[in-house]
């Protein structure tokens, strides 16, 4: 816990739980050491803020979802002893209801404490990040997601072990009856939201792996991928723009982390990682130097396959269910000896394994192939031009990506170098950087963003570039004014070169929010940074969106909607 203590006057809730110092502060509650007066021993007691404290729906399905947490035991996770409420005195004298978490209590710092410090070697980002992938691997059989990983809530202990508090209480802010306040605090982590939590779409278990992304990334390079004045800016850049590799913010990452946590950070949920065991063998991969193995795309219902329940749905009651099914339920073999069927098998793993043991014998019999299929040595073509480079690659089933650099040895649009390095084994398909020569007389781009349109196409032309203009929805960054250029501004690239300019063009691209969750809905417009307006609709219960009334598609910025809802409890 932090450090940031205060004395007050003790008090105690439900007559059980003396409240003391105070252990840390976060966006909508405190955290405080006390006592179990009745078991004597040390707890964490987590106090709401009266803000958040006023909506009874609110403080109901809060309470609910401490419960069901409370069910998850596992060493990776902080334990729920208990929850509910208390009547107290405010300062004014009034009294108003307290609802409160009893916590184990974790001896320790919390990772944001830790990152204070600077980013982690890439040893101990790889420790923690094992921690809380276990945690989530966990919790997500249970069908649990926990909706807001970040460093605020990990703890490490004194002896390294990884503690992830709040699981099910982030689900209580999302899941409720918000007000514009509560999407405010929902907003107070959009550092670490994945694109689909701030479209205000449905999530599952690929969300928590996405936060864990943006995790992993600040610990290895002392930074978050994405930065902005607000946290609507931050939203905006998770959703639309492509993040940096952690090794362009700190020397000694290899290619194999930065790998991992691109990986995981894929806008596309269905390209990113589709567990958390998955996850962490990749990420134990690259600590021991070696590239992440390929997988192949998946467009299905990854939560319902692997775990026959969508935690996404509120039903974790089902998966427990599920989890904890009675032997007594499942079907009872009666058959006394193996099928026929089985046998056959057997003969034919047999025979296969013979096979595969004679290729082995040959193999060693013949240098020539010692690497396997799926594996290919990266060719040298420097000094060839890019195209040419580009299709040898190709025809070894490599994936050749442009980069360029300035070189005195080497003639312009001629291969530099390449990265993986000439000779290195690597699996077919891998990406391989390939460096093309600016020759001795580079130009630097000029820092655009942010400029009038007209002021960045006499920047760049008196640069000696060339421009291309592309019009592009922005919530933030007012009409006309450029919002980012390619190759960004400080780049170097050659004289005559093409950037293109991103130019806002004043609008919005509007969802459709109608069936949605109240609460979602609330926090995607106010991401997008609409004024929305809410008209309660009585004859129908739910908290969900009936109607909007803007149509979705192209929108001036920052418009007011109404949105239409079902509000009867």
């Amino acid at each position: 816990m932090t450090t940031d203590s205060v004395s007050e006057d003790v008090r105690t809730l439900a007559g059980r739980y003396r409240v003391g110092r105070l252990l840390g502060r976060g966006g909508m509650s405190d955290v405080h050491e006390g006592t179990d007066i009745r078991l004597r021993r040390r707890v964490a007691v987590k106090l709401l803020r009266p803000e958040l404290a006023t909506d009874p729906a609110f403080r109901t399905r809060f309470r609910q979802e401490a419960q069901a947490a409370a069910k998850m035991t596992h060493p990776t996770i902080v334990r729920v002893y208990d929850a509910g409420e208390d009547t107290v005195l405010d300062d004014e004298g009034y009294e108003r209801q307290q609802p409160f978490i009893v916590m184990e209590y974790v001896d320790g710092r919390l990772l944001k404490d830790i990152l204070k410090d600077g980013a982690l070697s890439p040893e101990r980002a790889t420790e923690i990040a094992k921690g809380v992938l276990t945690a989530l691997e966990f919790s997500h059989r249970a069908g649990v997601i926990h909706r807001d990983i970040k460093p605020g809530n990990i703890m490490v202990t004194e002896s390294g072990q990884v503690k992830v508090m709040d699981f099910g209480i982030a689900r209580a802010i999302s899941d409720s009856a918000a007000t514009v306040a509560q999407t405010s605090a929902i907003l107070g982590t959009a550092q670490y939201f994945s694109p689909e939590q701030a479209r205000g779409e449905s999530i599952d278990v690929r969300t928590d792996l996405y936060s864990m992304g943006v995790v992993l990334y600040e610990m290895l390079a002392g930074r978050p991928p994405f930065r902005g004045d607000t946290p609507v800016a931050v939203a905006y850049q998770h959703v639309s723009e492509a993040p940096t590799p952690p090794s362009s913010h700190r020397s000694g990452i290899s290619p194999a982390y930065d790998a991992v946590v691109l990986h995981a950070l894929a806008k596309d949920r269905d390209d990113r990682f589709q567990t958390a065991g998955e996850f962490r063998q990749d990420l134990e991969a690259a600590a021991a130097g070696e590239l992440p193995r390929k997988r192949e795309k998946v467009r299905t219902d990854t939560v319902s396959t692997l775990f026959g329940v969508n935690p996404a749905l509120n039903s974790d009651d089902a998966a427990v269910r599920q989890i904890r099914a009675e032997s007594d339920d499942r079907m009872r073999r009666v058959q006394s000896r193996p099928p026929a069927a089985w046998i056959w098998l057997g003969i034919v793993f047999a025979i296969v394994m013979v096979g595969a043991l004679g290729i082995w014998l040959i193999n060693l019999q013949a240098p020539n192939l010692a690497f396997a299929p799926n594996s290919v040595a990266v060719p040298d073509v420097v000094g060839q031009s890019y195209d040419e480079a580009a299709a040898e690659l190709e025809q070894l089933g490599l994936s050749p990506e442009r980069r360029t650099e300035p070189s005195d040895t080497v003639e312009q649009n001629q291969v530099v170098r390449v990265e993986p390095g000439v000779g290195v084994n690597v699996e077919t398909g891998q990406t391989v950087n390939v460096y093309v020569s600016l020759g001795s007389d580079p130009v630097t781009v000029p820092p655009v963003a942010g400029l009038g349109e007209q002021q960045a196409i006499d920047a760049l032309t008196a640069a000696g570039l060339a421009y291309e203009v592309e019009p592009t929805f922005s919530p933030t960054v007012g009409a006309g004014t450029v919002i980012t250029s390619t190759p960004a501004g400080n780049n170097v690239t050659t004289r005559g070169d093409v950037v293109r300019l991103q130019v806002s063009n004043g609008q919005v691209e509007l969802g459709n929010y109608v069936d949605q969750d109240l609460a979602a809905a609330q926090a995607a417009l106010v991401a997008l940074q609409f004024s929305p307006r809410l008209d309660p609709d009585w004859s129908c219960a739910g908290n969900i969106v009936t109607a909007q009334s803007l149509e979705p598609g192209p929108q001036p910025q920052r418009s007011e909607i109404t949105l239409t809802y079902c509000a009867d409890r």
